[in-house]
């Protein structure tokens, strides 16, 4: 079975939290109320390097997937 590469998260313990999981490496879910991010993976210092770089792409991609979602939603 193939994932979507993201997933809208929801859980009643956190009501204000606005929840984005990324299914592909690298994995991680982003609480776009705070920003916050928890990485599922381990990096290695280089590995971490590389990810700065990509990690603003992948959270604004997380934000823009929930605004259209959002949008879904409303129409």
């Amino acid at each position: 079975m193939e994932l979507p590469k993201f997933l809208l998260g929801d859980n009643t313990d956190y009501p204000d939290g606005i929840y984005i999981v990324h299914t592909e490496y690298p994995r991680f879910i982003i609480n776009l109320e705070n920003d916050e991010v928890e990485w599922l993976e381990e990096f290695s210092q280089e590995d971490q390097k590389e990810l700065e770089a990509e990690a603003e792409n992948l959270i604004t991609a997380a934000t823009a997937f929930y605004d259209r979602e959002v949008a879904r939603y409303d129409a």
